[in-house]
């Protein structure tokens, strides 16, 4: 007996500001704890930068729910972001003072688990039927990429002194 799938339009969910906001919490939260055993800073210094960037998110957010253009989410989050960090704006010394202290693996570790969650039954069934096909050319960017960034991080070393 298989069990179809339903196409990813029929699968999607329109999150409301409660949902987003539980969920940017819990990924400040879990961020917080990684940039604490991580890069060892103190929670005390990293707390008012994870809150600013939790706001900068959230802002991203309700301006995306607010203005119907269609536009990605990722999109005002980044405006948002940049606008508070330009040297013109009053107080983005100090945010990206406090924003400093976060690190970027930190930041970037619950957002590749949930990626790696989010992937549905129908795209590993789309994988599980590529094969070795798709493997082979995943094994061989990856080397690739590797080799490539190894070579220009020897270049400008050797540049640099």
């Amino acid at each position: 007996m298989s069990e179809t799938v339903p196409p990813a339009a029929e699968r999607t969910h329109e999150m409301g500001l409660g949902e987003h906001a539980v969920a940017l919490t819990i990924v400040t939260l879990i961020a917080l704890v990684g940039n604490t055993v991580g890069p060892d800073v103190p929670i005390s210094a990293a707390v008012p930068g994870m809150l600013i960037i939790l706001g900068i998110a959230f802002v991203g957010v309700v301006i995306r729910q607010v203005v119907p253009l269609g536009v990605p989410a990722i999109v005002w989050i980044s405006g948002v972001g940049i606008l508070l960090s330009t040297p013109w704006t009053p107080g983005s010394e100090w945010i990206v003072e406090q924003v400093s202290q976060v690190e970027f693996l930190a930041l970037a570790t619950p957002i590749l688990v949930y990626a790696g969650l989010g992937l549905s039954r129908s795209e590993a069934v789309r994988f599980a039927r590529s094969g070795w096909r798709l493997i082979t050319v995943a094994i061989l960017v990856f080397i690739g990429t590797y080799l490539g960034s190894a070579l220009i991080a020897d270049i400008i070393l050797n540049v640099t002194g």
